[in-house]
């Protein structure tokens, strides 16, 4: 088999490890890539996209996990790169102006320790003996020991450890094999490793298959608060489960779609909006409604915050206005420094979800939906 032959397999097969900014959005639900189908954007922290190469080392593994196309026990052509070869192909790519990147992950195939080695000594040659300065995630499998890690940290630039679900009954019941305690330990060292300064530069992500078993979004959002406080974590990923022919899942239905993009959702208002686990509205099974964005059913649930008048609200106060977020809140009080917001045509202007806003605002006083302001529109 050749090494185009391999791309197409085992960049496939990668679709099911999340690394992705433009997967956190309604547009998740499509699963699909926006450019070739192993090509995949991905924002940094600076705010460039850059374009992955995304794949799996292996799609032999030597585990069984219940929900996984790459399960032992599955019959499907298993195909693996060498080290060389996949820098071959990377390097080949990248000399064509068709990926600046790289997202490495694999099956465990042979052992957990060969797996990693092989995976550490691809990102080695690539940064060692090409130079290759540009972006690098690598998944950490959750075997690995701390110099393996410690390895994974200096070559990557953003390192994952994938927990699965949220509760260790959970992942049993998805993955026998795996030990939630054991992949926390991978977080652990991570934590210790950057209180020496040793740290990936672009962070820690993870990832969670959402509906496979009986846990609750609150679980999964309230382990991913934790995270986020407690281990440096930069984000976390929900990947709804979806069946797969030749599982022990595969009569289960799928996770409806909408359930994943509520968490994310969710996951923007802890993350970006300075919202608490605890300030977060669920339904009486512990899982966010489905009807209405998690941002709007806060707001209808707390109408003491409002209406916000838009010329003197914080910046934390305008985050907290459905339709405004922290790209909108910084444009309002930046315009506000050289003269006051008159009507909703100003706030038109700065780009508002002016629909999404109207019932939680003030502008100088008035509702925005006043006579006056509603002939401006």
């Amino acid at each position: 088999m050749n090494n185009t032959e391999k791309l197409e397999i085992l960049s496939e097969a990668a679709k099911f490890d999340l690394c992705g900014s433009f997967l956190c959005s309604k547009e998740s639900i499509q699963r699909k890539p926006t450019l070739k189908g192993w090509i995949y954007p991905t924002t940094l922290p600076d705010g460039r996209t850059v374009r992955l190469l995304k794949i799996l080392l292996s799609n032999d593994c030597i585990h069984n996990c219940y929900y996984c196309a790459n399960r032992r026990d599955r019959n499907f052509q298993r195909v693996s790169f060498t080290a060389d070869e996949l820098v071959r192909l990377f390097l080949e790519l990248r000399r064509k102006n068709l990926v600046d990147g790289l997202f490495l992950s694999s099956a465990v195939t042979k052992s957990p320790k060969y797996t990693m080695e092989q995976m550490l000594k691809t990102v080695e040659i690539l940064r060692e003996k090409h130079n290759f300065k540009g972006y690098i995630h690598l998944k950490i499998l959750p075997e690995s020991s701390l110099d393996y890690i410690e390895a994974a940290i200096r070559y990557a630039d953003r390192v994952s450890v994938n927990l699965e679900a949220p509760k260790e009954d959970y992942l049993k019941e998805i993955a026998p094999e795996k030990n939630l305690n054991l992949l926390m330990s991978k977080l652990e060292m991570i934590k210790k490793l950057s209180e020496r300064n040793l740290k990936p530069k672009s962070g820690i992500t993870t990832q969670f298959v959402v509906g496979a078993t009986r846990e609750k979004d609150i679980e999964i959002l309230s382990l991913t608060f934790k995270l986020y406080q407690e281990y440096n974590l930069s984000r976390a990923y929900f990947s709804a489960f979806q069946p797969i022919p030749q599982t022990p899942l595969e009569e289960l239905h799928p996770t409806p779609t909408w359930r994943e993009v509520r968490l994310y959702e969710a996951d923007f208002l802890i993350r970006k909006y300075n919202f608490s686990i605890d300030e977060l509205i669920f339904d009486e099974n512990g899982n966010l409604p489905l009807r209405e964005d998690p941002k709007i059913i806060w707001a209808k649930a707390n109408p003491q915050f409002f209406p916000i008048e838009i010329n003197t609200a914080t910046y934390e106060q305008l985050l907290r206005i459905p339709g405004i977020g922290p790209i909108s809140a910084k444009k309002i009080i930046k315009v506000r420094k050289e003269q006051k917001i008159k009507d909703i045509k100003d706030l038109k202007k700065l780009g508002i979800q002016v629909e999404r806003c109207k019932n939680y605002i003030l502008i100088n006083g008035r509702s925005p939906f006043s006579e006056k302001q509603l002939s401006l529109l």
